[in-house]
């Protein structure tokens, strides 16, 4: 059986899709905290089950038969928990149960010193991988083009965008990564261990994006940057959390140091077609 971990989220909900494409719907199940959000997967025909990673025997039961398991990361730090800590559980009961390939949602910053701290839990998940004695693909998907639009609709609403130096990023949508994931997961090919970048194929900065929403708005958008310190002190003072700065300032600095900037053909041939650009999602999404 092909098992999906976190199939309300955005993400996981675009693998079964793409996955029912390749297999039975009899031959797919899902895991999720609150079955209750699927209840459309359910009606495909799909088996949903409750799992939590932080619930060893949920996962037992979630996961009974699967043979080939997509393990989508935990977003558990931006709750204050330990995304690694779910990790292990989850490979641990992998093994146990005889998965016979995990495919994890790994990201193209995946290294034990990249300047932004979800490459550095990524690392480290791929090394827990390579450890277990189970079969693994690390897809390591380019930064998600809904971030882009995420983290900046409110400078392309007001004109203006702030935040300190950055650099160039191959933005991957959700739907071709998605594809592309589900390609793997129901064996069209086979990669053993971390993917290639699986990316866009432009490279854009904030300037670039900035230019793009303005033709798109019809409206001059300004890229204006700004120190990290006043970043860090606005974002204090609105009450975010210590560990989403992390992130947010942690992104400005990998993409200056080019963690993010490789454009890899490896996408658009699993995809046989090229991957959408960040001109058309903006186009369609904003």
């Amino acid at each position: 059986m092909f098992i999906v971990t976190g199939a309300s989220g955005k993400l996981g909900r675009k693998v079964v899709e793409n996955l029912l494409l390749h297999v039975p719907a009899d031959e797919i199940g899902v895991s999720v905290r609150d079955p209750k959000k699927v209840s459309d997967i359910w009606a495909s025909g799909v088996r949903v089950r409750q799992g939590d990673f932080s619930d060893a025997a949920s996962l037992r039961h979630a996961w009974a038969g699967a043979r080939r398991l997509l393990l989508i990361s935990s977003n558990a730090a931006a709750t204050g928990g330990d995304p690694l800590e779910q990790h292990a559980i989850a490979i641990g009961i992998a093994r146990e149960i005889g998965v016979e390939r995990i495919f994890y949602t790994s990201q193209v910053s995946s290294s034990a010193t990249s300047h932004f701290p979800p490459g550095r839990d990524h690392a480290a998940t791929e090394t827990m991988l390579a450890e277990s004695g189970i079969a693994w693909t690390a897809m390591r998907h380019g930064f998600y083009a809904a971030s882009a639009l995420m983290m900046n609709k409110r400078g392309f609403d007001a004109g203006k965008l702030e935040g300190p130096e950055d650099g160039k990023d191959a933005w991957a949508t959700h739907d071709d990564l998605a594809a592309a994931d589900a390609a793997l997961l129901a064996g069209n090919e086979v990669i053993d261990g971390p993917t290639a970048p699986l990316t866009g194929s432009e490279a854009l900065d904030l300037a670039d994006i900035a230019e793009l929403a303005g033709r798109l708005l019809g409206k001059p958008i300004a890229r204006t940057v700004v120190s990290e310190e006043s970043v860090e002190a606005t974002a204090r003072n609105a009450g975010m959390p210590a560990g989403s700065i992390a992130v947010m300032l942690g992104y400005y600095r990998a993409a200056r140091a080019g963690e993010f900037s490789a454009v890899d053909p490896t996408l658009a041939r699993m995809l046989g077609r090229a991957p959408e650009t960040m001109s058309a999602f903006l186009k369609a999404n904003y």
